[in-house]
C-alpha cells in the first residue's frame, strides 16, 4: 500500500474505534453494537480492493483487540477483519463508481451477518460460548439492522476520502466529481432517482427552447 493509503487508512481507523469504544459502545441498545470499525474497513476495501481491504482490516482488528476493554484473546478480531475486508474488496466496481445503493447495501448485511458468525465460531474454537449466552439469532439480526441503518453516513463519506487521497494533485476534478459520483449513488440509489438523467433532461429541454427563439426569430424577419 502507497504512503497515503497507509496514513488515511490509520487516521480514519483509530478515530472509528475510538468512537466504537467511547460512544458507541455505552448506548446499551438491545442485542449486539453498531460496528463503526467494520464499515469503516468495508468502505476502504470497496476503494482499495481485496489486498488492500485484508490489510487493512488485519490492521483494524489487531488494535481492536489490543484496546481496552478487549476480553479476548488478541488476534481474534483481526483474523476476522482481514478475511471480511478481503471479500469486501473482490466486491469493488471495476469503473470505481457506484451507480445503485443496492451493491453496497448488501456487501454491508453480508459483512455484518458473517462477522458476527465468524467471531463466534473463532471463540467456539478457543473455548469461548458467550455467545451461546446472549443468543445467536438475536446477535445476527440487531448486528445487521444497526450497521445498515449506520451505513449511509459512513461508508459514502470513507469512499469518498479515499478516493481523493489516492489521486494526484493534477486530477483533484476528476477527483471530485468521482467522489460526488459516490455519494449520489449511495444516497439516490434507493430512490430512483438519477441525478445524470436529470441533467440530461435539463439540456435537452435548453435546446428546444433555443430552437424555439429561433424558430420565433425568423418568423419576425419574415414579416
Amino acid at each position: 500500500m502507497r504512503v497515503n493509503r497507509i496514513l488515511l487508512s490509520v487516521a480514519l481507523v483509530v478515530v472509528a474505534l475510538v468512537l466504537q469504544v467511547s460512544v458507541l459502545a455505552r448506548l446499551h441498545l438491545p442485542g449486539a453494537v453498531p460496528d463503526l470499525l467494520l464499515l469503516t474497513v468495508l468502505g476502504l476495501a470497496l476503494v482499495y480492493g481485496h489486498v488492500g481491504g485484508a490489510l487493512v482490516g488485519f490492521g483494524a482488528g489487531l488494535l481492536a483487540d489490543l484496546a481496552p476493554p478487549a476480553d479476548h484473546a488478541a488476534g481474534r478480531y483481526a483474523l476476522v477483519l482481514c478475511v471480511i475486508g478481503y471479500l469486501a474488496g473482490l466486491a469493488k466496481p471495476e469503473n470505481g463508481r457506484l451507480r445503485s445503493a443496492t451493491g453496497p447495501m448488501a456487501v454491508v448485511v453480508v459483512a455484518s451477518l458473517g462477522t458476527t458468525l465468524l467471531y463466534a465460531g473463532v471463540g467456539a474454537l478457543v473455548g469461548d460460548t458467550a455467545a451461546r449466552h446472549v443468543g445467536l439469532p438475536g446477535l445476527l439480526f440487531t448486528a445487521a439492522l444497526y450497521d445498515l441503518l449506520l451505513a449511509p453516513f459512513v461508508v459514502p463519506g470513507i469512499m469518498a476520502l479515499a478516493r481523493r487521497a489516492d489521486n494526484d494533485p493534477l486530477a483533484e476534478s476528476g477527483s471530485t466529481g468521482q467522489s460526488a459520483d459516490i455519494s449520489s449513488g449511495w444516497l439516490s440509489g434507493g430512490t430512483g432517482l438519477r441525478i445524470g438523467g436529470q441533467r440530461g433532461g435539463t439540456r435537452v429541454k435548453a435546446a428546444r427552447a433555443r430552437m424555439a427563439r429561433a424558430g420565433r426569430i425568423k418568423g419576425v424577419k419574415r414579416l
